[in-house]
C-alpha cells in the first residue's frame, strides 16, 4: 500500500479532528502531497497540498482559514487538521502522493491516491 489515510470519524460540528497518511517512500519523497475529498453525489474537491519542503501550502477555498496540511519528511506522513468542523465537511477524504506543481493550475497533479478516510460531521 503506498497511501494509507487514516484518522477518520464522526464529530459534532465545531469540533476537531485530524488526519493522517502514511506513504511510501517512492510517492513521498521529492514530492507534493495532498488530501481530496468527496461527498455523496458529489464531485471530488481539491481540499489542500504541501510541497516537498513544506514551504509551500495551498488550500481549497471552502477549508481555507480552518484546515490546516503539515508532513514530516522523516516519518513519511503527512496530516490534515481539521478545525471548526461543518457538516459540509462530511465525505471520505482521500491522501495524495507523487504530486508535482504546475504553473497553470493552482495545486498539484498527483500520480497515486490511497484508499479513503470517512469524515462525518453531525450538527
Amino acid at each position: 500500500v503506498q497511501l494509507q489515510a487514516s484518522g477518520g470519524g464522526r464529530v459534532q460540528a465545531g469540533n476537531s479532528l485530524k488526519l493522517s497518511c502514511s506513504a511510501s517512500e517512492r510517492v513521498f519523497n521529492s514530492y507534493a502531497m495532498g488530501w481530496f475529498r468527496q461527498a455523496p453525489e458529489k464531485e471530488r474537491e481539491f481540499v489542500a497540498a504541501i510541497s516537498r519542503s513544506g514551504d509551500r501550502t495551498v488550500y481549497g477555498d471552502s477549508v481555507k482559514g480552518r484546515f490546516t496540511i503539515s508532513r514530516d519528511n522523516a516519518k513519511n506522513t503527512v496530516d490534515l487538521q481539521m478545525n471548526s468542523l461543518e457538516s459540509e465537511d462530511t465525505a471520505v477524504y482521500f491522501c495524495a502522493g507523487g504530486g508535482l506543481f504546475r504553473s497553470d493550475r493552482r495545486e498539484p497533479v498527483f500520480s497515486t491516491w490511497g484508499q479513503g478516510t470517512l469524515v462525518t460531521v453531525s450538527s
